[in-house]
């Protein structure tokens, strides 16, 4: 058995290739996951795929209630657990699961009510509007334990454990292989349940995570001694973890925004130009996945060293990451540069759908670096409880910037499409560099009175 991790004694190198790879191994096969649900909806037509493509919005909320509620409780985790204060660890844990639990039962009820007029606003009407709510109506049933998991997992981020959290997925997305025909086409004694079965299959495999991640969170150093005092509500804990989760929530919502604000812009150019960008940010995403275990493992490093008022390993863990990073994606650039023809014909035999995408791939080639420089200081900040920064940057870079260097660059100037692609990369880059900045003077060069005072706040 390996050594346990320890994030404020070992080489910061070292700490974060360990947490960093299985978390970005884990988030491969998190994705194929949402391949093969798409894949299957296929076999079950157009309908069904417009269905799951209509539900975006509202798991979308699911989602990043869980994701804000993670990264909030792995920050104040870290903190107390650096700073000596295990109790304290403890205590944070498990009114988290107790945030878990509410959060939960409030989407069950919310969620349902306001999922029918939402799809209806989105233009939904008969067989369409009924297949969307047959696949939301389980999944926000099943809200407990979509969040659970997460709730569970940030423990374990927490001390720089993410080994566990790749097995739940690696081993969640074979079981989405395997149920989802069954419980869509009815195999052996199940029903069939049409496009609703993906949503079940989804529900069934999460609650799993519950059972293995739960046994992982407990058996840790963290989850050793809980008490039963320790689910005692305590409104100033759930105070402080929605403090630090709902900035971070919202984050991840400016991001959806975002894409709707770039897909607005690009269908004006027709449906090619719109089937070009969906096509050529999926495989954008594929490509940053080596770096965005990085994230967690800044979260989980910057975490317990801020809150052992560690300023130069705080520092270090900034640094190393945003070379990793941008290094990695640097590498990705180059063959996303010399690929991308060959990448989008994997996706369409459509010429111009090609040539549009691959003149996206070409500007994101110049782009994919800034990305890590940018998730990662806003992982860090969240890490030294500031995740306001994270907010303020989403919105200034999802939603401000784009309509007014978008609008200026492809009907200003007259650059068409190549103005929203080279519009994305000005914007990201300003952003990224704006961070970089603001990283250098926030981690860099700080005194340690200041850390201090920080990290009792």
């Amino acid at each position: 058995m390996s050594r346990a991790l320890s994030l404020t004694t070992d080489p910061i190198d070292r700490l974060t290739w360990r947490i960093a790879w299985p978390m970005s191994i884990g988030m491969f096969f998190n994705t194929m996951y949402n391949v093969v649900d798409t894949w299957c909806a296929g076999w079950l037509g157009t309908e069904a795929l417009a269905a799951l493509s209509l539900s975006f919005p509202v798991f979308m909320v699911v989602m990043v209630t869980g994701s804000g509620l993670s990264q909030g409780t792995t920050a104040l985790m870290a903190q107390a657990w650096g700073g000596g204060r295990p109790e304290e660890a403890k205590h944070v844990f498990a009114q988290s699961l107790l945030l878990a639990l509410a959060a939960g039962l409030v989407m069950s009820v919310v969620g349902n009510l306001a999922a029918g007029p939402i799809f209806r606003l989105l233009g939904a009407e008969g067989s369409y509007l009924t297949k969307a709510q047959d696949y939301m109506r389980p999944v926000l049933y099943g809200s407990i334990f979509i969040l659970m998991p997460m709730a569970l997992n940030a423990a374990l981020m927490a001390l720089g454990e993410t080994r566990h959290f790749r097995n739940f997925l690696i081993g969640g997305f074979v079981a989405n292989c395997a149920l989802n025909p069954v419980l869509m086409w009815g195999w052996g004694p199940f029903p069939e349940m049409g496009v609703s079965g993906l949503a079940v299959a989804t529900v069934l495999i999460q609650a799993g995570g519950v059972g293995f991640l739960g046994r992982q969170a407990w058996r840790s150093e963290v989850g050793h001694g809980l008490a039963a005092s320790h689910f005692k509500p305590d409104a100033a804990v759930l105070r402080q973890i929605a403090g630090q989760g709902v900035p971070a929530a919202l984050n991840m919502l400016t991001v959806a925004l975002g894409v709707f604000v770039i897909t607005w812009f690009v269908q004006r150019f027709g449906k090619e130009a719109v089937a070009a960008i969906g096509i050529a940010t999926r495989v954008e995403q594929i490509v940053l996945l080596p770096a965005m275990g990085l994230n967690t493992a800044v979260l989980s490093i910057v975490g317990q060293n801020h809150g052992a008022g560690l300023p130069e390993r705080v520092r270090e863990a900034w640094v190393t990451a945003i070379k990793a990073g941008a290094g990695l994606m640097i590498l990705g650039g180059f063959f996303v540069g010399f690929l991308r023809g060959p990448a989008m014909r994997l996706f369409t035999p459509d010429e111009t759908v090609i040539s549009h995408g691959s003149d996206y791939l070409l500007t994101s080639a110049i782009t994919l670096a800034a990305y890590p420089i940018l998730f990662i200081t806003v992982f860090a900040m969240q890490g030294i409880k500031r995740p306001a920064y994270g907010l303020w940057m989403g919105i200034s870079r999802q939603l401000v910037a784009p309509f007014l260097v978008y609008q200026t660059l492809a009907f200003g100037l007259g650059w068409g499409l190549w103005g929203i692609w080279w519009g994305i990369t000005c914007v990201t880059w300003s952003a990224a560099l704006f961070s970089l900045y603001w990283g250098y003077r926030r981690f860099c060069r700080p005194s340690l009175s200041t850390i201090k005072a920080v990290s009792q706040d």
